[in-house]
């Protein structure tokens, strides 16, 4: 009876969700998780929210399933329940075809339904920390599948068509260290864009050649593996992915004689003269667009970061790692902002960067700032609303408590007055910090607090069209390899927009911001030309946590595009 009473009572939180026609829920933490319990399980009234596109459901270890009502819940795009305790997931998931992101990490599990399989949309799945032994055959059929991340579960195989499928052509990212995978197919070249691959800490024996055949290839991990090839073994638990690969593309000691039957060293040795067949064209397309338009190429240049005083680090505090760990960050010099809209078409850009490849800031944050009006080192760091203060952009200085409660407020006022669900602006990301007791951000050497990630920059060092010199940061609770992803991408695009701003010769000033100032440093004649400086992340200690760009970072195809290192 007190479980039936506890069902009837509708909780606040979907009681306002319901009321404000919203668009994202967060339910998670020791008071949610004592509704469960009361209630036996989510209430059912949360079912009936069929406009949310964001739910999450977290940190309620009395939560051991999903209702099939889930089904109903048809807009929905990022379904995260991670750090539960669900043993079973039901085969109405199925139904939500707008799902792009799936977290079940930290739970239970020991299978998942085949109808995941049919989530046409999905880009992210993420069942790491669960019990799980198999995982279904077709997944293959998300062809829009971009990461996997099944570590920490008891798999002894992963699903053959995984590699063996050609669908997965924006598969980048496969995490699934600490299982017991005995084998690895040897068709993993087939995934054209993998850039992360972690089978650390598993049972194989073997590496197949064929890896070192896949053309975007960045980080490998096999570490934690008893390999037959006890150079390999050693290469892989002290060297970087690039020896790993190189003696891979050999063949292995002894260029592979005696390791492979005849069929496989057949199959490898045609993998690879495709591959090489496919490079040669690539090579000649490449060469031929270069006499033909050669005055059309962008240029990227990389500057190496000194040991020098001068030289620009971040310092990352523990406080984040429960928060928003990841970072990398970076200098861009050369960037055109003045002339006629070129700052404006710099903000669109960014923009529309954190509505598509951040996931509307779900998956990382861009933050950009003029490198002239911030002091180094700076601190990554997470402190209590009530404790950080920001100058947010075109906002008087105040505690990150009071921003978030008032951009609510203007949310709430939105919704009323335009008599719509929907909201816009930062008002749009709030949802992402709920329930959490300390806010990352970005901090520099006189204190100012210069980013608050995912929510907005400071106003201290906001660009402007006499901005020359930019300090770039993406930040991301989810890995780092998205953030290195995103800022490739933004690079590729001031290199673009630099490019278009040479070539279009706009008048200053003619996008209505007045400039009293010129400077005469500034060249309209000179090449688009941008320089990309290295900026250091290092731990509370001082060692190294990444460094941007690397040499596996900033390997684009992009045509009319010259990387310099």
């Amino acid at each position: 009876m007190a479980v039936e009473s506890a069902s009837q009572i509708v909780w606040p939180e979907i009681e306002k969700a319901e009321k404000e026609n919203r668009r994202e829920l967060v339910l998670h933490g020791a008071a949610v998780d004592k509704k469960i319990e009361s209630c036996g399980g989510i209430h059912p009234r949360l079912y009936s929210l069929s406009l949310l596109n964001y739910l999450e459901v977290s940190q309620c270890p009395s939560l051991h399933s999903i209702g099939q009502d889930v089904r109903n819940l048809v807009h929905l795009q990022s379904l995260i329940l991670c750090r539960n305790k669900i043993a079973s997931v039901p085969k109405d998931i199925g139904e939500l075809k707008a799902l792009k992101v799936l977290d079940l990490s930290v739970n239970a599990l020991q299978d998942l339904p085949e109808e995941v399989c049919s989530l046409s949309e999905l880009t992210t799945l993420n069942v790491s920390c669960n019990n799980i032994r198999d995982l279904p055959l077709g997944l293959s059929q998300c062809t829009k599948l971009c990461s996997i991340n099944v570590s920490k579960n008891e798999l002894t195989q992963l699903p053959e068509d995984l590699c063996s499928s050609s669908n997965l052509e924006l598969l980048n990212t496969i995490i699934a260290s600490e299982n017991a995978i005995e084998q690895m197919s040897s068709e993993i070249h087939n995934l054209p864009a993998l850039k992360v691959l972690d089978l650390s800490n598993n049972k194989l024996q073997e590496i197949p050649f064929e890896l070192a055949d896949c053309p975007k290839l960045k980080e490998i991990n096999f570490k934690g593996n008893k390999l037959k090839d006890k150079r390999l073994e050693k290469m892989v638990n002290g060297c970087q992915t690039k020896s790993v690969l190189d003696y891979l593309r050999v063949g292995g000691r002894g260029k592979g004689k005696g390791k492979q039957d005849g069929e496989s060293a057949e199959r490898s040795d045609r993998n690879r003269n495709v591959s090489k067949k496919k490079n040669a064209q690539r090579q000649k397309n490449k060469t031929e667009e270069e006499e033909v338009d050669e005055l059309n190429q962008m240029v990227v240049r990389i500057l190496h970061v000194s040991d020098s005083p001068a030289a620009v680090m971040v310092k990352v505090s523990p406080q984040v790692k429960d928060v928003r760990p990841f970072i990398v960050c970076c200098i861009v010099k050369g960037m055109n902002l003045k002339p006629g809209n070129a700052l404006k078409r710099f903000l669109v850009a960014q923009t529309k960067l954190h509505d598509e490849i951040c996931a509307k800031r779900t998956a990382a944050t861009i933050a950009t700032h003029d490198l002239s009006l911030l002091k180094a080192p700076l601190q990554y760091d997470a402190r209590p609303p009530d404790v950080l203060r920001i100058v947010p952009l075109g906002r008087k200085e105040m505690k990150a408590g009071d921003l978030l409660k008032m951009l609510q407020h203007e949310a709430d006022e939105q919704r009323k007055q335009k008599k719509r669900q929907n909201v816009s602006g930062l008002h749009k990301y709030l949802q992402l910090l709920d329930g959490k007791d300390h806010y990352p951000c970005l901090v520099d050497a006189d204190g100012h607090v210069i980013s608050f990630p995912p929510i907005t920059n400071s106003e201290r060092t906001k660009i402007k069209k006499t901005t020359r010199e930019l300090f770039l940061e993406v930040t991301s609770s989810t890995n780092l390899q998205i953030c290195k992803d995103v800022m490739d991408t933004l690079i590729i695009k001031m290199a673009e927009l630099n490019k278009f701003t040479f070539d279009h010769k706009e008048e200053a000033g003619s996008d209505g911001e007045m400039d009293s100032t010129s400077d005469p440093s500034v060249d309209s004649s000179a090449p688009p030309e941008l320089s990309v400086v290295q900026v250091k992340v290092l731990d509370a200690e001082g060692n190294l946590k990444v460094v941007y760009p690397s040499k596996t970072d900033l390997t684009s195809d992009v045509s009319h595009l010259t990387i310099v290192r």
